[in-house]
């Protein structure tokens, strides 16, 4: 196992894709599976999102033998709760695991909807069988603090049903995710550009270009542009366009790369199997190993 420094901070990519997971030969470079990020902030062990990459993660964690994580939802479609169900941790009795929302209105809870979702005739395997696994609260905008003692920040997000967007610091690192939104309502607009001010990484949906986004206005995602621009103004050092087009090819995601790099140098676009580590605010990016 390779020995991790307790001060780096780093995210693995377990799945870009945002709607619907798209395997095939047009995705293999940036993957096909669906939002699910690894964070690890020295020995604390998160997920953002529990996406089809989850399936995946899980093999992972088990195989490492993690014994307590917590998985925090951006938001509850589909794209990112599908891999719930396929998540052998979450079934691990040696495993403790907290899953945690933050946009769900007033009446409702996070453990309703899963156990909607794991139900006849939907899915064949109850809510009950989720060995060590509890449901948390919080309201979007608050500083939480998780079962492992990490304290998470958090925004809220422009997008159908809610969402909730996340901060993470560690050892004089900071990543920003903000995923699901789309721009244009200027009160959250002006409260992400704060809350994502000075980070050191950005995840941010930018699911449509520029040119295509006046057809799916309202649907709840971005554009490369409003990435940058974004980026720019709060003093971001890395932004990372995600939740990419379920049509999208490699071939078109490596024209992306291209453009944002030239409007903003150390702009990246997300590929699934890459791990990012940040150390005292200085960025190393690895190779993915996405297939």
């Amino acid at each position: 196992m390779t020995k991790r420094n307790p001060d780096t901070l780093s995210l693995t990519i377990w799945g870009a894709r945002g709607s619907i997971p798209a395997p095939g030969p047009h995705t293999l470079r940036y993957g096909g599976e669906t939002t699910c990020l690894e964070i690890r902030a020295g020995s604390h062990v998160l997920l953002i999102d529990c996406g089809s990459g989850a399936r995946s993660c899980g093999a992972a964690f088990a195989q490492e033998g993690i014994e307590q994580l917590d998985v925090l939802f951006t938001h509850t479609h589909m794209d990112h709760l599908c891999g719930l169900p396929f998540f052998c941790s979450a079934y691990d009795p040696n495993c403790a695991v907290s899953l945690w929302a933050g946009h769900i209105p007033p009446g409702g809870t996070l453990e309703e909807i899963v156990e909607r979702m794991m139900s006849p005739p939907i899915f064949p395997v109850a809510t009950s069988a989720l060995r060590n696994t509890v449901f948390r609260s919080f309201r979007a905008r608050q500083t939480f603090t998780l079962d492992s003692g990490l304290s998470i920040a958090s925004t809220r997000l422009n997008h159908p049903g809610n969402g909730c967007g996340y901060r993470i610091e560690w050892g004089g690192s900071s990543i920003a995710i903000i995923t699901d939104h789309e721009h244009g309502d200027d009160m959250i607009d002006d409260a992400i550009a704060e809350f994502v001010t000075g980070a050191d990484l950005m995840i941010y949906d930018a699911m449509y270009l520029e040119e295509e986004y006046p057809k799916y206005v309202g649907w709840g995602h971005s554009t490369p542009t409003q990435a940058l621009d974004l980026a720019a103004r709060a003093g971001v050092a890395i932004p990372m366009i995600f939740h990419h087009d379920p049509s999208r090819s490699d071939d078109a995601l490596d024209m992306v790369a291209r453009e944002v790099a030239t409007q903003l140098p150390g702009a990246q676009v997300a590929t699934q199997g890459q791990t990012i580590h940040l150390t005292n605010g200085k960025v190393e990016i690895g190779t993915s190993r996405a297939a």
